[in-house]
């Protein structure tokens, strides 16, 4: 088994871009420097404002636009690689920059596999190469039905909103966001746009002291007034049910999401084996370190059916339930390894300076992700029975 886990490390992948090297490796160089700042990051509640610094230096940012648009044209697999090796090395670093990430790699998904958005997508995907943008994401906190209020106003909307959830925002260029507007039938649509964080409108609430997951800089966006013009929405929809867009955005993202949480599994187990070993196992021992790596190979097994999935080239119905399955098995099975890793460390876990404790709390983060456990159930289980699954969130 020891072999088996060692044998995926993602320093030794090749590129599939044409790139000299895949982002995993140049994550690697990066990766003891971000490691020794986690336990920092972690008792001061501070942003990891310094990892991020390292990251828009090495080209990290544009590493998912693709080369013709002047990024590194990094697949979903060889971003998932870099995100889970992030994720051995700082948690908290490793989930803000995902959700940078994947609001980089939906709209690359789009520019290769809908030839009829490229004139939509590209100018985005520019601007990241070109001015190395941090992009924010508030789709964990409105998800499919949508927050906010859109005023419909002369030539556009008047947005007022509060987003919670907002990993990266003392960094963020650019909120990839939505509000709910109120049509005159009745009917509520969700408006989409791009809302450029250092506009006057637009403030940070410093709300981010939790559990876990504590250097994401994950603060409330309030929004109050802010005028989005009509040639500025990106997509109106229907609030509160399913959209092809969001079919896409839930195939290509949470694979890179749950990247980071299956490399905090990892670094948890290893720290643990690490302890284990300096001590004579007994039998009790022995089995709490088979139940620790089959649990973690059941999370790798299903982050790699995640990652096939993405990169099937197609969204649907039915690969938002494959990735869901995926990401409910992929958190269970990574919390489980942390539990058993600090159950088979024994007491020396229980100290921070081992790493395991921050561990175990910032993998507890991945069970709020959408889709929840009851939700996903529901969502499968309709679609095993050919039941509706439009309003399954």
């Amino acid at each position: 088994m020891k072999n088996s886990l060692k044998a995926i490390d993602p320093v030794e992948t090749v590129s599939n871009s044409g790139s000299a090297r895949a982002p995993a490796q140049t994550l690697g160089d990066l990766a003891p420097e971000i490691a020794g700042r986690a336990a920092g990051h972690d008792k001061t509640d501070q942003f990891v404002a310094d990892n991020y610094a390292l990251l828009r230096n090495a080209g990290l940012f544009e590493a998912g636009v693709p080369v013709e648009l002047g990024g590194g044209g990094a697949s979903v697999s060889e971003l998932c690689e870099m995100l889970r090796l992030l994720g051995r090395s700082c948690g908290s670093t490793a989930l803000a920059f995902a959700m940078h990430t994947h609001q980089v790699a939906v709209p690359a998904w789009r520019w290769r596999h809908q030839p009829d958005v490229r004139a939509k997508v590209e100018p985005l995907l520019r601007r990241i190469s070109a001015e190395q943008l941090v992009l924010l994401s508030s789709g964990g906190s409105d998800w499919i039905e949508g927050s906010g209020e859109a005023q419909r106003v002369d030539g556009g909307y008047r947005i007022t909103a509060r987003k919670v959830f907002t990993s990266g925002a003392p960094a963020g260029d650019l909120l990839m966001t939505g509000a709910v507007c109120e049509n005159p039938d009745g009917s509520r649509s969700v408006v989409h746009f791009g809302l450029p964080m250092k506009a006057p409108e637009v403030s940070l609430i410093d709300t981010w002291q939790v559990l876990g997951m504590r250097g994401t800089g994950s603060q409330d966006v309030r929004i109050e007034g802010f005028f989005v013009p009509d040639s500025a929405v990106a997509l109106i929809r229907p609030a509160g049910e399913w959209h092809p867009l969001f079919q896409i955005i839930a195939t290509v993202a949470f694979p890179l999401i749950y990247s980071a949480y299956l490399g905090i599994a990892e670094n948890a187990r290893d720290t643990a084996v690490a302890i284990a070993r300096k001590k004579k196992p007994d039998q009790f021992a022995l089995a709490l370190a088979g139940r620790m790596d089959t649990a973690l190979a059941a999370a790798r097994m299903a982050h790699r059916a995640m990652v096939d999935t993405a990169e099937s080239g197609t969204a649907s119905a039915e690969t938002v339930n494959d990735v869901m399955i995926g990401r409910s098995l992929v958190g269970q099975n990574a919390i489980r390894t942390v539990e058993l890793a600090m159950e088979l460390a024994g007491g020396s876990g229980f100290y921070r300076k081992t790493g395991l404790e921050r561990c175990f709390r910032d993998i507890q983060a991945a069970r709020y992700h959408p889709m929840q456990s009851g939700h996903q159930e529901l969502y499968a289980g309709s679609m095993a029975l050919g039941e509706p699954i439009t309003k399954v969130f």
